[in-house]
């Protein structure tokens, strides 16, 4: 197989990335590991700092977005070590002891980032702060947070009436809530909770359905006063609280291996062990899509670590001469919020299902790092997909062969990974443009599909 990353514009440091599998076909074979989960490194950085005392974290992601949170924290008085998969090490300086920054807190691509800290810069009385993005950011809504915070008491200040960063926030002591969220979003709700750690009284977030709970397993694991009701989707966190630092392994980023798990689903003859994956209830979603239709993919070596379920996921392409490798299937309802980041993928496994795949509920796609309802549909459409875009998803008929041609990842890093998912089963050659986006999530990627497929 040809692949091979080439810089046409040095200046603006974009790459393409192109990709001419054979004629014969590529085989996926081999043992890898992702890169720690971004979710649980954002927050294990976020509440380290807040700590008391010292946190260690080992298998950190090293991407970008990572970084940004670590540069914003250390501008606030945190002393976080430099950025190691190994170990880093945070010595936190308490919860309301965050200092005024010198400068503008910038969170580069990281919607994370910027709305879980909104809630802990609201409520440091006496601080001023000032947060922006990147160009990608700074067009993300932030009111699904900033409301909220404002019914607290928070006083931000952005364009469009604080709908879009850059924001200005001044600290002040806020008020308990109880807030009923109309959309399921980890994002809100962590937002909130963190809020809710110096704020006295009970801070509740109610959601429609589940999402990923990674905050309320990692701030009972500092010392939080938290309570959740699974059957009402609620948690709640008393304040004021403090925060002790603890020892964090970082998992695998399930939504990293959601690449792979697509390649081998789709790819013939495949057989990938994607080692030291988390599989959070919350997270799994995209394995229980994927298994809907009909992929053969078994959990092995189940354990927990640090309080997170993890295994190894090994996937077989599944095809047979009498027998497509995946069938189609409806992805909706309760199920979206526990794979939102993977539809993009799940839509090129989608490509390849016998019948018509329809995504539905999922409009959270069109306010991500792109519209990727609108980008993977046309992108997909490019390279000959069959795909009829919906308000809040997609309708993708399948067994479609996909032609290699030049598709764009919008700087959006799931899009740049998709597109070369599904260019492993194109016939022809695909050219990904802006393809340095993965560095956001998964530095890795390249190599890894080189060395998988030079194996």
């Amino acid at each position: 197989m040809s692949l091979t990353v080439i810089s046409l514009n040095a200046t603006d440091r974009h790459h393409d990335l192109i990709i001419a599998p054979p004629a014969d076909g590529v085989a996926l074979n081999g043992r890898i590991q992702v890169p720690g989960d971004k979710s649980i490194s954002h927050r294990a950085l976020m509440l380290g700092a807040l700590a008391e005392g010292e946190t260690t974290i080992a298998g950190l992601l090293l991407g970008e977005d990572p970084r940004s949170t670590a540069d914003c924290f250390r501008a606030m008085g945190a002393d976080i070590s430099p950025l190691h998969a190994e170990k880093v090490t945070v010595q936190g300086i308490g919860l309301g002891q965050l200092l005024e920054p010198l400068d503008i807190l910038n969170a580069g691509n990281s919607g994370t980032t910027l709305r879980l800290m909104l809630g802990l810069l609201a409520s440091h009385p006496g601080r001023f702060f000032t947060v922006t993005g990147d160009s990608s950011l700074r067009s993300r809504p932030m009111s699904r947070v900033v409301q909220p915070l404002q019914q607290m008491g928070a006083e931000l200040w952005g364009r469009q009436g604080g709908a879009f960063a850059p924001l200005a926030i001044q600290g002040k002591a806020l008020r308990p809530f109880h807030y009923h969220s109309p959309i399921a979003s980890a994002q809100v709700k962590s937002c909130l909770l963190l809020a809710g750690l110096m704020t006295e009284g009970q801070t509740t977030v109610t959601e429609p359905a589940l999402s990923r709970d990674h905050s309320e397993r990692m701030l009972k694991a500092f010392g939080a006063n938290l309570t959740v009701d699974p059957e009402t989707h609620s948690v709640s966190v008393t304040g004021p609280t403090q925060l002790k630092g603890q020892a964090v392994i970082v998992p695998g980023d399930i939504s990293s291996a959601a690449f792979w798990l697509v390649a081998g689903a789709i790819v013939p003859g495949a057989n990938l062990t994607i080692e030291n994956v988390g599989v959070n209830p919350t997270r799994t979603g995209v394995l229980e899509a994927l298994m809907l239709m009909g992929a053969d993919i078994t959990q092995e070596n189940l354990r927990v670590v640090a309080g997170e379920p993890v295994a190894d996921l090994r996937v077989r392409y599944a095809g047979t001469g009498d027998r497509p490798p995946l069938y189609a299937c409806t992805l909706a309802g309760a199920l979206i919020p526990r794979l939102i980041d993977e539809i993009p993928v799940l839509a090129v496994a989608a490509t390849v299902a016998q019948g018509t795949t329809i995504i539905q509920d999922a409009a959270e796609l069109r306010v991500k790092e792109s519209d990727r309802i609108a980008v993977m549909a046309h992108q997909l459409n490019q390279m000959g997909a069959r795909i009829t875009e919906q308000p809040d998803g997609m309708e993708i008929v399948g067994s479609t062969p996909l032609l290699g041609t030049d598709v764009d990842s919008y700087t959006d890093h799931r899009i740049a990974m998709s597109l070369a998912i599904a260019a492993l089963t194109a016939t022809g050659t695909t050219t990904i443009h802006r393809a340095e986006a993965v560095a956001v999530s998964y530095p890795d990627f390249v190599a890894t599909l080189e060395r998988l497929c030079a194996t």
